[in-house]
């Protein structure tokens, strides 16, 4: 059986978004679909485990995501399970089997449930699987699932792309998201004058101030003709900007379908991070993100 899409539940708003994001994906990867709940075993004063309650909410938020998913997409295969564990293990350890993993997102406002703010971030940031964070259909996540098929293929699929470190995992994932979408790909890509230091022969920075965008521009171009050849379906869409990443990023967002971006794979786990770019679009982009690891 194929590795499947798995989606952590907790009964939130957010988690309930992101299992209905999650079926339809499970349908565009033909895929199966995994619901998991964790919570922690915590014994009471009188040294019972509290098991039975903590069952019964796990219970309640898995049959809340069913109901949402039946009503949305009622195609989809999917099982659910229960884990006990501290929520962060718990989601590593599932991820480690999925296709992809997904999770539900407050942006600004943190994360709820067993989503707080760590243990998501922590998941992102330890996992070598994709994870793709939603949010509440309040900040847009109901809009481009639910509008229709015609509505939701009208919106971009939007690429960060670091031309410095240009990734085949990141730029393949947006790429097939594309496709299976019938959506446009933006990619996204903006640019600094580095520091005089450090700068090597040939660097772009050397070149005078207005021809580096054009030389950025050929590059872009350059490195995407292949990811072209390979999905000539696709229609793509370059956009080059001088500044930092994140700003354009969140504003090509707000209208898209999915923000994909890449994080690179820390060679331990104490230097296991999120990276700049990704912590700020997954608080401030008003669309899924998606967060791609990579070597």
């Amino acid at each position: 059986m194929p590795p499947p899409v798995i989606v952590g539940v907790d009964g939130s708003a957010e988690s309930l978004a992101a299992a209905e994001w999650a079926a339809r994906e499970a349908v565009r990867r033909k895929r199966p679909l995994r619901l998991v709940h964790a919570w922690s075993w915590h014994p009471r004063q009188d040294g019972e485990p509290a098991t039975a309650a903590q069952r019964l909410a796990a219970r309640r938020a898995l049959r809340q995501a069913e109901e949402r998913i039946g009503r949305a997409c009622p195609e989809v295969r999917f099982e659910e399970e229960q884990v006990e564990g501290p929520a962060t293990a718990a989601l590593l350890r599932a991820a480690a089997h999925a296709d992809l993993l997904v999770l539900g997102s407050r942006g600004l406002s943190g994360f709820t449930g067993f989503l707080v703010g760590s243990v998501a971030l922590g998941v992102v940031a330890r996992t070598a699987r994709p994870v793709v964070l939603v949010p509440a259909a309040g900040r847009g996540a109901g809009v481009y699932e639910t509008a229709g098929p015609e509505r939701s293929r009208r919106r971009d699929v939007v690429l960060g792309l670091d031309l410095a470190d240009p990734c085949d995992e990141v730029i393949e994932f947006a790429f097939e998201a594309a496709r299976d979408r019938g959506s446009r790909l933006r990619a996204v890509h903006a640019w600094q004058p580095p520091s005089p230091y450090g700068l090597g022969p040939g660097e772009i920075a050397l070149i005078e101030e207005p021809w580096r965008a054009a030389e950025w521009r050929d590059f872009m171009a350059a490195v995407l003709e292949t990811w072209r050849d390979k999905y000539p379906g696709v229609e793509v869409v370059e956009t080059l900007t001088e500044g930092r990443p994140a700003a354009p990023l969140i504003r090509a967002a707000s209208g898209a379908s999915l923000l994909v971006v890449g994080r690179r794979i820390a060679q331990g786990p104490a230097l296991a991070r999120t990276g700049p770019v990704a912590h700020a679009v997954i608080h401030h982009a008003g669309c899924p993100v998606a967060v791609v690891p990579h070597e």
